[in-house]
């Protein structure tokens, strides 16, 4: 997949993953990689950025747990990442039938 394709919904991708679980940030990063069938391989230095921005604009909350002797920072959603999350799944989907509508392959758009 090309990484232009995920240019401003990188966000939704890390909310969604969230959504119901809480997870530290390599799991999160292995989750959008089974969910997407490989095509999702994001590095750390694209993955942890965003979570941190997410953390600052309230959408989710972090702690830190040990797990065999190691810590790890584990994230999880607010409420206000869920409304978020939930905004971002309307959007995607007036999105997606806007383009289907064009992209379709019907020919309704080339005769119109």
């Amino acid at each position: 997949m090309k990484p232009d394709a995920l240019r401003g919904h990188l966000d939704a991708l890390l909310l969604a993953t969230l959504d119901g679980r809480e997870l530290h940030g390599y799991a999160i990063i292995e989750a959008l990689q089974q969910g997407s069938g490989g095509a999702l391989d994001l590095p750390t230095g694209t993955v942890y950025p965003a979570l941190r921005r997410l953390e600052r604009a309230g959408h989710v909350v972090s702690d830190w747990s040990t797990v065999g002797g190691r810590k790890r920072r584990t994230y999880k959603l607010t409420s206000a990442g869920l409304r978020a999350l939930n905004a971002e799944r309307s959007a995607w989907q007036e999105f997606t039938t806007v383009i289907g509508g064009v992209l379709g392959g019907d020919g309704k758009w080339a005769q119109t």
